[in-house]
């Protein structure tokens, strides 16, 4: 008799956790999946940069590229002008 409540105790436990297991894996398709795959072409546009190409910073800067060292971009904003941000500064490449 003591085993059958032992049994059925435990049952309720993984009854009452379902809810939180059922949210989390709502929660990671759809919030963490799709966060990761953002930030994976994200580092992969960032990879391809090459001179020519037009940017946009995360400062809203329009700019084209100039330069492309290991971790710093040269981007010419205006004749004569060129500034160096760090290649996480690139929010997007135009088309």
């Amino acid at each position: 008799m003591l085993f059958l409540m032992q049994v059925a105790q435990k049952g309720n436990f993984f009854v009452g956790m379902m809810p939180l297991i059922l949210i989390f894996i709502v929660f990671y398709f759809l919030l963490i999946a799709p966060q990761q795959k953002i930030r994976k072409e994200h580092q992969i546009m960032l990879s391809k940069l090459a001179k020519g190409n037009k940017v946009i910073t995360n400062g809203g800067i329009y700019a084209t590229v100039i330069e492309v060292k290991n971790n710093i971009i040269v981007l010419k904003i205006a004749e004569n002008t060129k500034i160096e941000v760090q290649k996480e500064a690139i929010a997007q490449k135009i088309k």
